[in-house]
């Protein structure tokens, strides 16, 4: 029997989600024969089979995340009984416990956090749906053994009673959060039993754990992902989850709104499953405001003299096959306030509580697809020329459309821009794309009247910046020079050009 392993599709890909599975169990494969679709980092790509055989089983569900290195299906290349792997294993032992233990295979040095979604893992650490991430691509090493579960596919794993781990340095794992309500509370933390990976103690342990020694009432823990009924059956009214009682501290968080569909409107509603793109951008934008102290600051540029610029060299540009828009300047001026207000192109490792300084600068474009928004990356803008960028633009602009983006495009990202003018609208607070330290917000360009430097009232182009910044990272004054300085380039684009140089 051959195990089907998800492999590692990309350098930073540690899970993938199955989308959909191509063929079922008890099917004939052939040798490359693609398996399944799998989505890691927003890229859906087509699993090929590893070997020519029958499917004896489907290890993972659709809809199901999956760790990299975790086996998702057993192939029976004879027709035989073969040896039986070790995730089958697992399943066996956890029907029979007095059954030996199996072998487990290496274990990963890396742990990626994930908030949300339903993890199937085996020889992994685990990650559970309801995991108090600090960061959606957060990185976490530990030597601590691995507690591997069984395999049951879209159902929640319940990790085992963990050992009290540590880091390296003798402080017991816990999220920030967890810690912070244990100061509150007054809690020494090594009373406290983790749920988490590897042991690692989240804040709804921390609320379990002070609602049993204070005689409380269970404290609310954030549901696990479910597998939503079929969009066409009717939807039924979901039933409250029992009260619970916050812990005896003020600004504690309460149970969570629960959905109840009205009585007599069942079915005039669809269910439909949180799933692929949508649950990649969900995750993302929940890690965000959970693990940002998100802060905003606003300005406006005059880009009339960018504009006439544009105007200038459009038809060198259409000589040179490229469609100039106003992104690559905003680009190329980004790149140079960046290298003079660097705190902005940093990100803050959790695990290490180390803020990262970065000297290259990548920068996110924001995309909206059919299929929901995503950012692919234009990698070293300061070494590329505004024509160099538009054609990247244009090129990751239109793959994003069709879906045809590398996962490695859409990774490494120092700063984001998000381009919401491009639809029309005056103004947004844009979401930090985690673990950039910032992202800028630009919009639509409005004729508007000015009042110039010699006091007359002409008619002007402008547009609205605003900047979204983790103020953990960045001041507000440094926020609000960083944008002044986007806007003096911006507002003398020959400047722009040599200080880009």
């Amino acid at each position: 029997m051959k195990e089907v392993l998800l492999p590692e599709l990309a350098e930073s890909v540690v899970e993938g989600e199955i989308l959909k599975w191509l063929v079922q169990e008890g099917d004939t494969i052939a040798l490359e024969q693609p398996l399944c679709e799998v989505m890691t980092d927003k890229v859906t790509v087509e699993l090929p089979s590893p070997v020519a055989g029958v499917l004896s089983k489907r290890l993972a569900g659709e809809g199901d995340v999956v760790a990299v290195h975790a086996a998702i299906a057993l192939i029976d290349e004879t027709g035989g009984a073969g040896t039986v792997p070790a995730t089958q294993a697992i399943q066996d032992n956890a029907a029979n416990p007095g059954a030996a233990e199996p072998q487990l295979p290496a274990q990963a040095q890396e742990e990626r956090e994930q908030i949300g979604g339903s993890i199937v893992e085996a020889g992994h650490l685990q990650k559970g749906a309801d995991d108090d991430s600090t960061s959606l691509f957060k990185a976490f090493s530990s030597d601590e053994k691995v507690q591997v579960q069984g395999l049951g596919a879209r159902q929640p794993v319940a990790p085992a009673a963990p050992t009290q781990p540590t880091r390296a340095d003798g402080r017991v794992l816990a999220v920030p959060a967890a810690r912070q309500l244990a100061r509150e509370l007054n809690l020494d933390l090594t009373q406290v039993r983790g749920s988490g990976p590897n042991g690692r103690i989240r804040v709804s342990d921390v609320l379990a754990h002070q609602g049993i020694n204070q005689g409380q009432a269970a404290p609310m823990q954030t549901a696990p992902a479910q597998t939503a009924a079929p969009a066409q059956a009717p939807a039924q009214a979901a039933q409250p989850a029992p009260a619970a009682k916050a812990p005896a501290a003020g600004g504690m968080p309460v149970a969570p709104v629960q959905y109840r569909t009205p009585k007599g409107y069942e079915h005039l509603e669809d269910r439909v499953p949180l799933r692929g793109m949508r649950r990649a951008i969900s995750n993302q934008m929940q890690a965000s405001h959970l693990y940002t102290v998100r802060t905003l600051t606003v300005d406006e540029v005059n880009l009339s003299k960018l504009v006439e610029f544009r105007a200038r060299v459009k038809d060198d540009a259409a000589a040179a096959g490229v469609k100039l828009s106003y992104l690559p300047f905003i680009f190329k001026a980004v790149a140079v306030a960046l290298r003079k207000f660097p705190s902005l192109n940093t990100s803050f490792d959790e695990a290490t509580q180390e803020i990262v300084q970065k000297r290259y600068y990548n920068i996110g474009m924001a995309v909206a697809t059919d299929a929901g928004l995503t950012v692919p990356v234009l990698k070293d803008v300061n070494h590329k020329s505004v024509f160099d960028l538009a054609r990247e633009v244009s090129d990751l602009a239109v793959r994003a459309q069709g879906g045809k983006l590398q996962a490695d495009e859409l990774a490494g990202s120092t700063f984001s821009v998000t381009n919401i003018g491009s639809i029309g609208a005056l103004f947004s607070f844009p979401i930090i794309n985690v673990p950039d330290a910032a992202i800028l917000g630009i919009h639509s360009i409005q004729k508007r009247p000015i009042v110039d430097e010699y006091d007359n009232i002409v008619v002007a182009h402008m547009m609205y910046l605003s900047l979204s910044f983790d103020h953990r990272l960045v001041d507000g004054a440094e926020a609000a020079r960083f944008c002044k300085e986007v806007i003096r380039l911006l507002e003398n684009p020959d400047r722009l050009m040599l200080e880009a140089m």
